[in-house]
């Protein structure tokens, strides 16, 4: 049996490092050459071992919805109600939206602000799982109307483009420089808008 040469580096490792330079530039602001400076590896390495730069940044989104971004999805589930969901999400985004340890705001939110004409897929990429996090939003609302905790004519469409809206915006003023604190009292001004 013919084996290949092992890997140098730790996928891991390159993978976490790909992701805060991503996460810190945005997709359009980093180059193969920053990547493979930033991860310690050559080019080869990088192709071998993640594909092109499309491949390496899906595997980092999805990377990132795993980790850093996994809050949102977990509080949705774990929560018993919409509204502990979103109290419980608005103020974790706090906390992580302004973490030190890596850069500021949401990946997801901020990694395609801008891009070129050839590389919109990834912008739709991205903008596809901010449209799968309202329509989570959406359904946990009707299933506390559906169930008597929320009054019966709450527009659920309305109430889960209000708190998307208000979580990008706290990712953006979290790359803007707001604290912590800044972030908790925009969480606790928007949750005395829950019906």
């Amino acid at each position: 049996m013919v084996r290949g040469r092992p890997r140098g580096f730790d996928r891991a490792t390159a993978l976490r490092q790909a992701t805060m330079l991503f996460w810190q530039y945005g997709y359009e602001g980093v180059s193969v050459a920053e990547l493979t400076r930033l991860m310690g590896i050559s080019t080869p390495s990088l192709y071998a071992a993640f594909g092109d730069k499309r491949t390496l940044f899906n595997e980092v989104v999805e990377n990132y919805g795993r980790t850093f971004g996994g809050f949102v999805a977990t509080a949705l589930e774990q929560e018993p109600t919409a509204r502990d969901a979103f109290a419980r999400v608005l103020h974790e985004a706090a906390v992580i939206y302004t973490d030190h340890e890596h850069p500021a705001g949401c990946l997801v939110i901020t990694a395609t602000t801008n891009v070129t004409p050839k590389d919109v897929d990834v912008a739709d990429m991205l903008r596809d799982l901010r449209r799968s996090n309202l329509a989570l939003f959406r359904a946990r609302i009707e299933t506390d109307v559906a169930a008597g905790l929320l009054p019966a004519g709450t527009d659920a469409h309305a109430l889960a483009v209000f708190y998307a809206a208000v979580i990008q915006g706290m990712s953006q003023q979290a790359r803007d420089g707001a604290s912590t604190s800044d972030l908790e009292s925009t969480a606790e001004l928007a949750l005395a808008a829950w019906p």
